[in-house]
Order: C-alpha cells, then structure tokens, then sequence
C-alpha cells in the first residue's frame, strides 16, 4: 500500500508537470509568435502545377496548398484562434533562406526533404515521391540524358535536379551546355522558344508543365530517373511543438482516406496514379492518434 501510495503520487506529479510543459510550449517558440501575430505565412510556388501555382485570379492553389490549409486548421484548432493567412512567393533560390530566417512559417511548394537541407530546416512527413527527368520537344531525337552531348539543357538553380544533371555529366564524360533559369516556368518559356534543347527537373512537374502548355503534344518527357525525391512540407528547425502540430494534421489525412481524395482532385487530370512507394508512405505516416 505505501509503494501504491508512492507510486500515485509520482504520477500525479509526473502528469501535472507535463500539463505545465505543454501550456508553456505555446507561450514560446513559433506557435507563439504565430498566436502573438494572429497570422501564419505560407510560402508558396508560383509554377509548379499542381503542387503550386497560381490560378487565373492570381490566387495560389495546387495539391501542397491544399495539405498546407488542413496544417494550417490544425494550428487555429491549437491556438484556439483564428488566424489570418498570409502567402508569400519563394523560388528555389529563395525557399530555404525564407524559411531559415523566419520569414515563413510554412512553404507550400514541390520541394525534396534530403540531410543537406535538415541542417537549416526541417519536414513534415512525406506527400509525394518523384525523381528528375528531362522534358524535350517530341521530335528533337533526345531520349535520355546522352542524347544531350553537345546541346543546350535548362535547369533551375539551388534545385536537387542541378545537381542531380551535373553528377550525371561528370560521371558521363558528357559536355553539355547549361542554361541557369530562376524557376520553372522560365525553363519552359526557354524550352518553347528554342533557346534550350531540353528542360529537367522533377517528373511530375514535368507532366505539369507540358499540361498547362498551349501545343502538350509538341512535348515529350524522356529518360531514365536520375534521382530520387521525396516531397514534403517544410517547416523551421528546433521548431518541435509547431512541427508536431504539422504531422497530426498529415497524419489524419493519411488515417482517414481524405489525402486519396486530394491526391485525386489535382493528379486525376494528368493520368498520375499513386506509386506503390508513395502509398506506403501514407500508411506509414498514418500514425495512431
């Protein structure tokens, strides 16, 4: 009885403790300074369909946005506050100093979760799995990454893309002009009117881009993987009560079905099926509440 007696009464510290460590948590850190504000900042891409792009009313919109609005009700439910949301375009120069120096609380975006990029920022789980391939013209004869010895390629700079062409070319023996672009859409534009031979990021934004162009049949996605890129939302570092916040909101989309329902509304339109690997990331991150 006096080791029961003992016992109770540690719990009870124990959990009285814990009740004090989580109000504190909100009174520190970026939920705070999210609650303080009344506003949260969603960084987001202007061109990579359908993660994130702007519509016709120039209002963002796309798959990562979706997945970054149930976060964002997750951080209102948490903070029992309404909050104004604020969107602030990032591009791949731009993206990871954003959210490094606080401008951004959260970025919406097509963005790979690799060891390199966690030494300044951190992720929530993973939302799409794709890997860089090159988009060419249908007739111009290029098939793969050889087929570009001597040409002309596009590539968006500070992207996992850049670098995953430049390994190629060295381990290749290949002398292939580069072309630095700012963004995706400029890939294209350079593509469109000749002054690249081919344009090479993710896959899927690939598929994106020739979807949204005025000729998609002059256009053809070609080659092997030359990577392999795990998407997912990006978030602050050494920000762990707003991350946690972040994974119970994926992770309810996940247990619940609704993230097929999403997944469809934006990758229905192009033909993309879910991957194998990718649904498994779901189950995976479908954690138990």
């Amino acid at each position: 009885m006096k080791h029961l007696t003992k016992f109770l009464a540690i719990t009870t510290t124990v959990a009285a403790f814990g009740s004090a460590a989580v109000a504190q948590d909100i009174t520190q850190g970026r939920l705070a300074a999210i609650a303080e504000r009344g506003s949260i900042v969603l960084g987001h891409r202007e061109s990579s369909v359908p993660f994130a792009y702007l519509d016709e009313n120039q209002t963002p919109v796309g798959y990562s946005i979706d997945l970054c609005m149930a976060v964002v009700d997750a951080v209102e439910e948490t903070l029992g506050k309404e909050l104004e949301v604020q969107f602030v375009p990032v591009t791949p120069q731009t993206r990871i100093a954003l959210m490094a120096n606080g401008t951004i609380d959260l970025e919406c975006g097509s963005t790979t979760n690799n060891l390199t990029r966690q030494e300044q920022v951190e992720y929530l789980p993973i939302t799409f799995i794709t890997g860089t391939k090159i988009l060419t013209r249908a007739d111009s004869g290029i098939n793969g990454i050889d087929d570009l010895a001597g040409k002309r390629i596009g590539l968006a700079q500070g992207t996992t893309n850049e670098r995953a062409i430049l390994r190629e070319m060295e381990a290749r023996g290949l002398d292939i002009d580069i072309l630095p672009v700012r963004d995706h859409a400029e890939g294209m534009l350079a593509l469109e009117t000749d002054r690249v031979d081919a344009y090479s990021t993710d896959h899927i934004l690939l598929h994106g881009l020739v979807a949204k162009s005025r000729t998609p049949e002059a256009f053809a996605v070609v080659g092997d993987f030359l990577s392999y890129d795990p998407y997912a939302l990006m978030v602050p570092r050494n920000e762990s009560d707003f991350e946690l916040v972040g994974k119970r909101a994926l992770a309810d989309l996940f247990r619940s079905g609704e993230i097929n329902e999403i997944y469809e509304r934006w990758f229905g339109p192009l033909g993309v099926e879910q991957s194998d690997m990718l649904r498994t990331a779901f189950q995976l991150n479908a954690l138990p509440q």
